[in-house]
């Protein structure tokens, strides 16, 4: 009886710690490099989309998972972690004031913002999720082009 015991307690462990193991294995990271930023001001805003029709999201609600972080020398990373395998899309704002959304003049944004899978942004090329959006299904890197308008 003790042996069936201690059969079924090694058996419990292995079960849990194969779980365990298989969630990591099944999760990825994702660095976003920005570069040749206009100035360190700021912080450099990377929002993480995964549905079809979340962006634009000039209002930041739409979003999966959001970072920021301090811009050196016109250049920022910011690295995701622990995302399931899909399919993915990145807004970026290059947010000078900190104030955590897209200021505008007349119409255009004042500050910068980048799209994954865009290097220029116009009335014939608005961004969307399927233009900009990337599948992940190991480690990635990627950069983002931040266009001033």
């Amino acid at each position: 009886m003790r042996e069936l015991q201690s059969i079924l307690v090694m058996l419990m462990v292995s079960i849990t710690f194969l779980s365990f193991t298989a969630k990591e294995q099944d999760t990825h990271t994702l660095t976003v490099e920005v570069e040749n930023l206009r100035n360190s001001k700021g912080v450099l805003q990377v929002a993480l989309y995964n549905k079809d029709g979340s962006i634009p999201d000039e209002q930041y609600k739409n979003y999966y998972k959001i970072q920021t972080t301090n811009i050196e020398s016109g250049n920022a990373e910011i690295i995701f972690k622990n995302l399931p395998k899909g399919k993915y899309a990145i807004n970026i704002l290059h947010d000078e004031n900190k104030n955590g959304k897209i200021d505008k003049g007349f119409i255009l944004p004042k500050e910068g913002i980048g799209f994954s899978n865009y290097s220029s942004i116009g009335i014939t090329n608005r961004p969307n999720f399927e233009k900009a959006s990337f599948d992940l299904f190991q480690d990635k890197e990627i950069k983002v082009k931040v266009i001033y308008m």
